[in-house]
């Protein structure tokens, strides 16, 4: 089986500034090719802890456009990656992943515990969700991002994880320990616990995929078939760079994040350093594997296919 290109983005890790903020690649692992498209060096990145504003983060498509964002700052570029627009929303803040759908962007804003919607056909920001757990309960309320009549700035799920296909929007967070659907009048229903510290939870093959990030694993769990646990790929000591130069320890290798499927089979996970592995369901185990930089500040973020060619 052919695998295919994808596209990742990578965002550095930790307290200290680095040479590159990371940026946006395509990688051919049949080809053992890594083409860096952006390189992500704005003057303004924060690195000062967990969150901050150190690379790009979401990626989506629309039509030809590829849409990439930041920490609050949403980016729409062409397939030659030229910036064509970006918008900005008081209440878009430590973006996380973001999804596609009937034109419609939905976007994670952790710092706000909330989902904002952008309309692409009006290019504006059109609708807000903020997720609260009150009473062991889930509820959530609506608001308009053009207001000044939203959330205030709150973080308590971390939300990082957004799904949306015909049965409504599934979401999860790095401390909600759930994967939440959002049903009509945005009711909110828990599908199942998941593991503190869980990137990239989403609806597969009638069970759960996940990144397990503290625990180093990829896992996909089913009540109808055999559930998988992928161990993250790990590197010797002294192949690692740069390993101890993070006085928070928040830069360390097997953190796993990124993450999407291919066919019916195929499994694609990102981790640091920045590092692509391909995993097959059937077999339980990993097919191949590539790295972008033995960096250990540089970790995979964003990860799809590559629609283009």
């Amino acid at each position: 089986m052919q695998m295919p290109k994808v596209i990742v983005t990578s965002v550095v890790r930790g307290s200290q500034q680095g040479e590159s903020h990371g940026g946006i690649f395509i990688v051919d692992v049949e080809n053992n090719n890594v083409e860096q498209r952006v390189d992500w060096n704005s003057g303004d990145i924060d690195f000062t802890g967990r969150g901050a504003d150190r690379g790009l983060r979401g990626i989506t498509f629309d039509g030809d456009d590829i849409y990439v964002a930041a920490s609050d700052e949403l980016f729409c570029y062409n397939r030659e990656f030229k910036i064509q627009k970006s918008w900005k929303n008081p209440y878009l803040k430590h973006c996380h992943e973001i999804v596609c759908k009937d034109r419609t962007i939905f976007l994670t804003s952790t710092g706000f515990d909330s989902l904002l919607a952008f309309d692409i056909n009006r290019q504006v920001f059109s609708w807000g969700l903020h997720l609260m757990k009150q009473r062991e309960q889930w509820t959530s309320f609506t608001f308009d991002p053009l207001t000044d009549k939203g959330p205030r700035a709150v973080n308590r799920h971390h939300l990082n994880m957004v799904q949306v296909n015909n049965s409504g929007i599934y979401m999860s967070g790095l401390k909600a320990e759930a994967l939440l659907h959002v049903h009509q009048q945005n009711q909110i229903e828990e599908i199942c616990n998941l593991p503190s510290g869980t990137h990239n939870a989403q609806t597969y093959q009638g069970g759960v995929l996940f990144n397990d990030t503290v625990n180093d694993y990829l896992r996909f769990v089913s009540p109808n078939r055999r559930s998988e646990a992928f161990a993250i790929r790990q590197y010797k000591d002294e192949e690692i760079q740069f390993s101890g130069i993070d006085d928070s320890k928040i830069a360390r290798q097997g953190f796993a994040r990124g993450l999407c499927t291919f066919g019916e089979r195929i499994i694609i996970g990102g981790s640091s350093p920045s590092t692509i592995t391909y995993y097959d369901i059937t077999t339980g185990k990993a097919v191949t594997s590539i790295n972008l930089t033995m960096d250990i500040r540089n970790a995979i973020h964003g990860l799809e296919i590559w629609p283009f060619d």
